[in-house]
């Protein structure tokens, strides 16, 4: 609310606004309530009023319903509905999915509270802060009306008797109504919090907005993943093909060229083109290896550890049918990564790569006999690896004391993509 031309601003009335729409809305809905239960309670006895109980049960969905849009009054926040869409249509559908939700008894008791107590809290403030004080400042002209210009009933509490003192009473009304305004916003921003924090928090707009994040990160990640396989696509079956072509042709050229210094240079060109090859190649297998796309992860695990520098043993690893493809992929080159750590800085003379899908869980470790002492935090790549693993809600941790082993686990919540297998 602003503070210094609070009172010639639009709040005061706002204020004054919803607090009275409040007397009503609660009255009314105390009415409804004690009618409902009643009629309800003395015709279940024939199971007709059964209806009227249940109706009483969600009496708290038109009741916050009424509620958001009174706080518009003065709170230029939404307070957005979050029930749940039924999944069919049909009333029986939807009082299902309303009884089935906390929400829809967190506004019966709203409701309940509203009809009981919160009201008439509203009406002391209007009463307090706007009537009594219209009231003296209206003395003069009750005095001049009512009383016939002889006296005037103040607040029903003692009688006006002299103009001055009429006039001095309508002007410390004038001066109570400027404080009642401030009483009034006080009163309706607390209420109107209050009912917020009850029927629709803050913190929920954040927990919406934190799982929208988390669902488009996965997205990302899903994009990622697509871009990444087209792109190994295009190269292996646009780039690479023409560097076959072009090897082979330098090949029968160079075969068919006589001894001498073009003979030479088309060797030189032949190799150079080999090795550009043989350089695409482990390019495209980086990107997305055609053995995962094609085979799953536990031939892309093997495929791997048969490249590695280092004797890896995957005979613990235990993989049956295929997984969504983010998962083979974020588990895929965690593997990588650790299998070249592994060669790179560990010392180790094995590895081994165990793992098994369970419970709804895919479960992997990588396991070397170096000499420890690994840190995820040092430009390892793992840190990376941990970003992307938590982007599909799994876990990774490393384990590497001094003197050995180095022991990488990453778990991932998934379901066969392929039931049967």
């Amino acid at each position: 609310m602003p503070r210094s031309d609070f009172l010639l601003s639009s709040w005061p009335w706002r204020s004054a606004g919803y607090l009275l729409t409040g007397v009503l809305t609660g009255a009314a809905a105390l009415v409804g309530i004690v009618i409902t239960v009643a009629a309800g309670g003395v015709l279940a006895l024939v199971l007709v009023g059964l209806p009227l109980l249940l109706l009483a049960a969600l009496s708290g969905i038109p009741v916050t319903w009424v509620e958001r849009h009174r706080l518009r009054l003065v709170d230029r926040d939404p307070a957005p509905d979050r029930h749940r869409v039924p999944e069919t249509g049909g009333l029986r559908s939807w009082l299902t999915t309303r009884l089935r939700e906390r929400l829809t008894w967190r506004e019966l008791g709203y409701a309940l509270l509203f009809a009981g107590l919160l009201w008439p809290v509203d009406a002391l403030a209007i009463t307090v802060a706007l009537l009594a004080p219209l009231s003296m400042a209206a003395t003069p002209l009750l005095m001049a009306t009512a009383g016939d210009g002889r006296e005037a009933k103040v607040l029903k509490q003692w009688t006006v008797t002299t103009w001055p003192t009429a006039f001095g009473t309508a002007v410390l009304g004038l001066v109570l109504l400027a404080l009642g305004a401030y009483v009034l916003g006080v009163t309706a921003g607390a209420r109107a919090e209050l009912t917020r924090v009850l029927i629709a928090p803050r913190e929920g707009d954040l927990g919406a907005k934190v799982a929208e994040l988390a669902r488009s990160r996965v997205r990302l990640v899903d994009a990622f993943e697509a871009e990444r396989r087209r792109i190994e696509r295009d190269l292996h079956d646009g780039a690479q093909q023409r560097l076959v072509a072009l090897t082979m042709t330098l090949g029968l050229a160079r075969l068919d060229a006589p001894p001498g210094p073009l003979a030479d240079q088309l060797a030189t060109a032949h190799e150079e083109a080999g090795r550009a090859l043989a350089e695409l190649r482990e390019l495209i297998h980086g990107i997305h290896p055609k053995v995962l796309t094609d085979y799953g992860l536990h031939a892309a695990v093997a495929d791997a550890a048969d490249r590695s520098a280092v004797p890896v043993d995957i005979d613990g690893l235990e993989l049956h049918g295929r997984l969504p493809r983010a998962v083979e992929a974020a588990a895929y080159f965690v593997v990588c990564e650790a299998l070249a750590n592994v060669a790179r800085h560990s010392g180790a003379s094995r590895a081994a790569v165990s793992g098994e899908h369970r419970d709804g869980r895919l479960f992997l470790q990588v396991r070397d006999d170096g000499r420890g002492g690994a840190d995820a935090e040092a430009g390892s790549g793992l840190t990376g690896l941990a970003d992307r693993v938590s982007v599909l809600d799994g876990r990774l941790s490393l384990s590497s004391p001094r003197g050995g082993p180095t022991l990488l686990r990453v778990e991932f919540p998934c379901e066969r993509t392929d039931p049967s297998a």
